[in-house]
């Protein structure tokens, strides 16, 4: 039944390719990582809001880990709420019965239990492997469903549609070339370095800015919110309230994933978490202040707060150019889709964004280890 109704919900099952198939399955991961994404959400908002969050995460690793605790800490009341709505849907819909006080109690603890669980193994993979944990798992999680998705894509074909898929292969491998293109694309800033000793000379480096310094993070936030008014419907419209029932009918009418409303904010959420990561990540002030430090500036630019407001300009622009085209990106895919009448690959460009920036992400820390076991060897 669940399978059933999957298959007739686009965007369920988007949440479920997140979850890898632990909703269809209903195991005891049905949550994935939803409810641990959402609470870094709140937790990276608070950290702008809040000022002693804000500080505290100035404070180095040591403010990051007690930011990545409390994230933890949040992440169990999530699972606990998500657990009683996803028994809530599926009741609706028929696909459970109705569970008396203790099962229901039983049933929200495992699930939550089996969330807290890929938190754990996503930390575990953060510190003893290679990559971002929780970005691998989704990865893996994306990557084990697309045997299936491919060979039901294949399935629908008939000698009317093979345009169309010929089309879809093309888009695809345009999207994977892009995203690369982007994720490694740099602009490079001259930085001069004045020197003074038997003769004076003029040493000259590079500050690379990536054009998406925020990596696949934005994309994994944008989708874990853009759900929320479709996952808000249903209980909505099943309400006794009038008002909240004609709320519900507005959301189940123009947040499907062929609606203008739902691209629209799909496209404006990725923009908006690509701008919000990277300024937590990128603090133009203390670059500027080491490069000051170090004897640097910028050819044309005063040393100190004219270098900092420069680097947050050249930033916001490259910045806006790379969240555009990731917002154009996984939006495209859904029109596709519409234009080619299937709904046989749930995800298209969504599921290769994350994928493309993860194994690039992995592949330059991988590489970055390997150097540095190499001068290890060299030096012992």
């Amino acid at each position: 039944t669940i399978r059933a109704f999957l298959s007739g919900n686009a965007l369920f099952g988007m949440f479920d390719l997140f979850s890898g198939g632990g909703f269809q399955n209903f195991s005891i991961v049905t949550l994935g990582l939803g409810p641990y994404i959402n609470a870094s959400i709140i937790m990276q908002l608070l950290t702008v809001m809040v000022p002693s969050l804000e500080e505290m995460a100035k404070e180095g690793e040591y403010g990051r880990e007690r930011i990545n605790l409390y994230t933890k800490y949040l992440s169990v009341p999530m699972t606990i709420i998500q657990a009683y709505g996803i028994y809530f849907l599926l009741n609706k819909q028929g696909a459970l019965p109705p569970l008396n006080p203790i099962d229901l109690l039983v049933l929200m603890v495992t699930m939550s239990a089996g969330a807290m669980f890929l938190v754990w193994l996503g930390d575990l993979v953060t510190e003893r492997g290679v990559g971002n944990g929780v970005s691998l798992l989704i990865f893996v999680g994306i990557i084990s469903r697309f045997p299936q998705q491919i060979y039901a894509y294949i399935a629908t074909l008939t000698p009317d549609t093979i345009f169309n898929a010929l089309l879809f292969g093309i888009l695809a491998i345009v999207i994977v070339a892009s995203v690369v293109l982007v994720n490694e694309g740099t602009r490079n800033l001259v930085i001069e370095y004045g020197r003074t000793g038997t003769r004076s000379q003029k040493v000259t480096n590079y500050l690379p800015l990536k054009i998406n310094q925020a990596g696949v993070i934005p994309i994994i936030f944008a989708v874990s919110v853009v759900l929320v008014p479709s996952l808000l419907a249903g209980p909505m419209t099943a309400s006794g309230n009038s008002t909240v029932q004609e709320i519900g009918r507005f959301l189940a009418n123009n947040f499907g994933q062929n609606d203008a409303a739902y691209n629209i904010l799909y496209f404006l959420l990725v923009v908006a978490f690509t701008f919000f990561y990277t300024g937590i990540q990128f603090n133009p002030q203390k670059i500027a202040d080491d490069v000051k430090k170090r004897g640097g500036f910028i050819p044309g630019i005063r040393p100190g707060m004219g270098t900092a407001r420069y680097l947050k300009s050249v930033v916001n622009r490259i910045t806006l150019a790379g969240a555009v085209f990731l917002g154009l990106i996984a939006i495209l895919p859904f029109f596709f889709q519409q234009s080619a009448s299937t709904t046989a690959m749930t995800v298209g460009g969504t599921s290769l964004l994350i994928v493309v920036s993860v194994v690039l992400e992995t592949i330059r820390q991988t590489e970055s280890l390997m150097v540095t076991r190499s001068y290890d060897k060299f030096l012992f």
